[in-house]
């Protein structure tokens, strides 16, 4: 009968929907184990150098529901030595700031005064050259994302 015929289309439809779900959710937990496995995972690092490049990179600034700009901030660039590699690696804080900006090791929080964020990057520069120096600390390294 037709409902018979409807309620078997809901049931394979259900199915389907789980399976997809299923793939999906095993796509987001297996990701990291393989990573891992591919070359991923802590290691130690040594900083080789901390340099501001002369490049200047565009950032937007909110100050409210209808003020919005763009400024710039100095690229702060921090290369360091891990124990898994001995070719120096550009350091970087976490993914997201990777795919935001590669080039650069520090995005500071955008101000409305370009003034403001060099004094921000500045910041980091002295934190990086001066507190940690020569003295290894704990990294993490994936080489797929180099």
């Amino acid at each position: 009968t037709e409902a018979e015929d409807k309620s078997m289309r809901l049931g394979f439809l259900l199915i389907a929907a789980g399976l997809l779900s299923l793939l999906g959710l095993g796509c987001c937990w297996l990701r990291p184990a393989l990573q891992e496995r591919g070359g991923g995972g802590s290691a130690n690092c040594t900083v080789l150098a901390v340099r501001q490049l002369g490049e200047r990179f565009a950032c937007t600034f909110s100050c409210g529901a209808a003020c919005r700009g763009t400024a710039r901030y100095p690229c702060l660039q921090v290369l360091v030595r891990t124990s898994r590699s001995s070719a120096p690696a550009l350091l970087h804080e976490d993914e997201r700031q990777l795919r935001t900006n590669p080039k650069c090791s520090y995005i500071p929080p955008c101000a409305r005064d370009d003034q403001e964020n060099s004094e921000n990057v500045t910041y980091k520069q002295k934190y990086w050259k001066e507190k940690v120096g020569a003295q290894p600390f704990t990294c993490y390294f994936n080489q797929h994302l180099r």
